[in-house]
């Protein structure tokens, strides 16, 4: 079953352009990028989809999207938020703030997702800002020195539709919209700033405002607006 309506293909299309002849399948995480924002996660159509769209087998498109915790290959909540865990979060109380998220959230531990599908909880191996733990992102927007308390702050203003002012930039709206703005493509305020590490962002987004940024290693160097020679 395909994933991407005509519009959606059109964007995929745009993608692929970016890339020199014969190096399409360097479009391979944008591309992911463009079907978790579909679909709000990764699906077995959509790994077949890509790989139908670069010509190469489903095998090589799921050895990409299972090595990045970015891409989501079960079903996922409307939004996302993700825990640092590795040692320097660890010793400043990440282990309190995790369970202050899931506690907020109402997600079990052993779980993922809470029963109302608003949000996913998950613990990250590293969130690369070390310097500013414990960390936390929603929706891959970075908020630093997060406190239980702090997070539970966070949980509320989701929860109320307010979209919480990360660190750093602007956040998305939700997973879904992160996503999409990390494939390069339309569909993001004019104003929108996503950054994938926490970095403050570099490439800018083709079919967006002059203003709308992405970082992400799905997304190739540049403005990324013209093919290259």
């Amino acid at each position: 079953m395909a994933v991407l309506g005509d519009e959606d293909r059109r964007a995929a299309e745009a993608i692929m352009a970016r890339y020199p002849d014969g190096r399409a399948r360097s479009a391979v995480l944008p591309l992911l990028y463009l079907m978790q924002s579909v679909e709000g996660s990764v699906t077995q159509d959509g790994l077949r989809e890509v790989a139908e769209l670069l010509g190469i087998r489903t095998a090589e498109v799921e050895a990409v999207a299972s090595f990045y915790t970015m891409l989501r290959l079960r079903p996922t909540g409307t939004h996302v938020i993700s825990v640092c865990t590795n040692l320097s979060c660890a010793l400043r109380g990440a282990g309190d703030v995790f369970d202050a998220a899931l506690e907020a959230t109402g997600v079990e531990h052993g779980q993922e997702t809470s029963t109302d599908g608003a949000f996913t909880i998950h613990e990250e191996e590293c969130l690369g800002a070390c310097d500013a733990a414990p960390v936390a992102q929603i929706d891959f927007a970075n908020h630093d020195r997060v406190t239980p308390e702090r997070m539970a702050e966070l949980v509320e203003a989701v929860r109320s539709g307010e979209v919480p002012e990360p660190s750093r930039g602007r956040a998305p709206k939700d997973f879904r919209h992160a996503s999409r703005v990390l494939a390069g493509v339309p569909g993001g305020s004019g104003s929108e700033r996503v950054s994938a590490s926490g970095s403050p962002p570099g490439a800018g987004v083709p079919g967006g405002s002059g203003s709308e940024r992405v970082s992400a290693s799905g997304s190739p160097p540049g403005d990324g607006a013209e093919e290259p020679a």
